[in-house]
C-alpha cells in the first residue's frame, strides 16, 4: 500500500487510538481483547477510501464498535463457563482520568460490573451514548439498527443501569478518605475500624478465575464480608499491605502479600462508607497494574 494511502490513515488512527482503546475496553472489560479489537479496526481502516469519510473519529468508533460487539458475543459464552464472578480487568490510570468525574465513574469497576448484566447490543449503545456522547445516527450505523431502535435500546439500558448504580456517588476526596480508612484498618487488623468504614449492606465480589481462591458468589453484609476477609487473610498467612493507586480513574489498592502482588481492590463509596468491594485476584487480569494505561472519552 503506498504512502499516500497509509500516511493519512495512520495519522488518523494514532490520533484517536486512546479513544478507540477506551471504547473497546469499556465494552469488553478486557485490555487484551480491546487490543485485538484495535488490530481488527486498523486492518479495516486502511482499506477505507478516506475521501468518502466525513468524520474520521465517528467512522473509527463505528468500526471499533462493530468489532467489539462481535468479540463481546464470543466473550459472553466464555464468561458463562468462568469460575465464580467475572470482574473487568483493572487498569492503572493517570491522574487526568480521575479528574474527569464523569469518565472515572463510567470506567469504575463498580459500573463496569453492572454493565455485565446488559445484552451485548445494550452495552454497546449505553457505552457509546452515556460514556462517549455519540449521536444516535452514528450509534445506529455502528450497531446496524435504525436511530429509533438505538434510542429505545439506550433508554432501556440506562433504566437498567440507573436502577443498580449508586444514587449518591462519593466525591473523589470522600472516596480517597474511605479507602485510606479501609487500608489503615486492614493493615492494623482493626476489625471495628473496618466495620466503621463498611456500609451495613456492603457487597464484596472477588474474581480468582479458578486460578486463585475467591468467593464463588458475592458476599453481602458488613459482618459477613469482615468474616470472609479475616478468614482469607488467616489462610494466606504472611503480611498483607495495601498500596494506594488509581484503578480505572478511582481510588483503589494494590494488595501485596509479603511483597508479592496478591490482587487489586476497587471500591464503591457512598455517603463516606464503602458499599462495594471488587477484588481481582486472577493473575491473568493483573498484567496492567504497574504501568499506566491512557484512557479518554475524547
Amino acid at each position: 500500500m503506498n504512502d499516500h494511502v497509509t500516511g493519512p490513515a495512520t495519522e488518523a488512527f494514532v490520533a484517536h487510538r486512546d479513544l478507540l482503546f477506551t471504547v473497546a475496553y469499556e465494552m469488553l472489560g478486557s485490555a487484551a481483547d480491546a487490543e485485538d479489537v484495535l488490530q481488527d479496526t486498523w486492518l479495516r481502516w486502511v482499506r477505507v477510501d478516506l475521501a468518502q469519510v466525513r468524520d474520521q473519529r465517528a467512522y473509527l468508533v463505528r468500526i471499533t464498535t462493530r468489532q467489539a460487539l462481535n468479540r463481546l458475543r464470543t466473550l459472553k459464552r466464555r464468561k458463562e463457563a468462568y469460575v465464580g464472578p467475572w470482574l473487568p480487568e483493572p487498569l492503572l490510570t493517570a491522574p487526568d482520568v480521575a479528574e474527569d468525574v464523569e469518565l472515572s465513574e463510567n470506567l469504575s469497576l463498580a459500573l463496569m460490573f453492572i454493565l455485565e448484566t446488559l445484552s451485548p447490543t445494550e452495552r454497546a449503545v449505553f457505552v457509546l451514548r452515556e460514556v462517549f456522547d455519540i449521536g444516535y445516527d452514528d450509534i445506529a450505523a455502528a450497531i446496524g439498527k435504525s436511530p429509533t431502535a438505538a434510542r429505545q435500546t439506550a433508554h432501556r439500558a440506562r433504566r437498567h443501569v440507573d436502577a443498580r448504580r449508586p444514587r449518591t456517588p462519593a466525591s473523589p476526596e470522600e472516596a480517597r478518605e474511605a479507602v485510606r480508612s479501609f487500608q489503615r484498618a486492614l493493615e492494623t487488623g482493626d476489625l471495628q475500624g473496618l466495620l466503621n468504614v463498611l456500609a451495613p449492606d456492603v457487597v464484596f465480589v472477588s474474581d480468582g478465575g479458578g486460578l486463585k481462591l475467591a468467593a464463588l458468589r458475592p458476599v453481602i453484609g458488613a459482618e459477613k464480608v469482615l468474616r470472609y476477609m479475616a478468614g482469607s487473610v488467616d489462610k494466606a498467612g504472611g503480611t498483607l499491605a495495601g498500596e494506594p493507586t488509581t484503578v480505572n480513574g478511582n481510588p483503589g489498592l494494590i494488595l501485596r502479600l509479603d511483597g508479592v502482588i496478591d490482587g487489586v481492590l476497587a471500591f464503591r463509596v457512598e455517603n463516606a462508607r464503602v458499599t462495594g468491594l471488587y477484588y481481582v485476584r486472577n493473575p491473568e487480569k493483573l498484567t496492567r497494574v504497574e504501568s499506566e494505561t491512557p484512557l479518554t472519552s475524547r
